[in-house]
């Protein structure tokens, strides 16, 4: 096996090679996206979804904790902004737009923000993510994010179908898919020439390789985790607790 390092084109076609993995090829979101899902199933994933986005910052916040870097910092911090927003701009984030999302789906703002739908399964591979960002570089984590150059694809997949295939979700709910199409793809570009600048050596480039797999499972796993309790029935402690149980906080 060579050791000799990809050039920058090859690593990123083998980077974005990585896209046939991603979770929108799982089968809950290719039922999701024909319309094949049941309003307790659209419910179940956003509900639990809105776990991923309350964890986001809190990774990006790790990943700003351990870069030296200025300039990265000033680019990263926008991240964050993005997911809570800014105080006083009418502007709403992305966590309130997730928010509006389960309103429209017919969910509690409150029952969403109190975990009552939360699975363990996903709580497990959220927190796994925001460890990982807490322990790697910051050059690693951000290299994790680069699920993002897939991202698009499935959001504009949801602007074009959701609407037709489930009628009875308010159209209002649906800014959070909206606003990320171009928040995306701006992250994608700094991620990627982070990436890209720092993993220059063969084995530096495959170690990049297997990052972004694993942030690829971790959305796998959870869209797992959402089919197997959704889908087929099959919610943690079942016959044993009449509700959701899942431990409560980031542990």
């Amino acid at each position: 096996m060579s050791d000799k390092p990809w050039s920058k084109q090859e690593f990123e076609q083998k980077l974005r090679a990585k896209g046939e993995y991603y979770h929108i090829y799982h089968p809950f979101h290719i039922a999701m996206n024909k319309g094949e899902c049941s309003k307790e199933q659209i419910q179940g994933w956003v509900a639990n979804r809105f776990y991923y986005q309350v964890c986001i910052p809190v990774k990006d916040a790790a990943v700003l904790a351990n870069c030296p870097d200025m300039a990265t910092r000033r680019k990263w911090i926008q991240r964050i902004l993005d997911h809570d927003g800014e105080e006083g701009d009418p502007r709403m984030g992305g966590i309130e737009a997730w928010l509006r999302l389960g309103e429209a789906v017919g969910l509690d703002r409150n029952d969403m923000l109190e975990e009552k739908f939360l699975l363990p399964g996903v709580k497990f591979a959220v927190g796994a993510y925001v460890n990982f960002a807490r322990r790697a570089s910051w050059e690693e984590a951000a290299c994790s994010s680069l699920t993002e150059m897939f991202a698009p694809e499935i959001h504009q997949s949801r602007l074009d179908t959701w609407p037709g295939h489930y009628p009875w979700i308010d159209e209002a709910g649906f800014s959070y898919f909206q606003m990320r199409l171009s928040q995306a793809r701006r992250d994608v570009e700094h991620g990627l020439q982070i990436t890209l600048d720092h993993f220059v050596t063969r084995a530096q480039q495959e170690k990049a390789l297997n990052i972004l797999q694993f942030k690829l499972d971790v959305l796998w796993s959870m869209a797992d985790a959402i089919s197997l309790a959704y889908e087929f029935d099959r919610k943690p402690f079942t016959g044993i607790a009449d509700q959701s149980i899942c431990h409560k906080g980031l542990l």
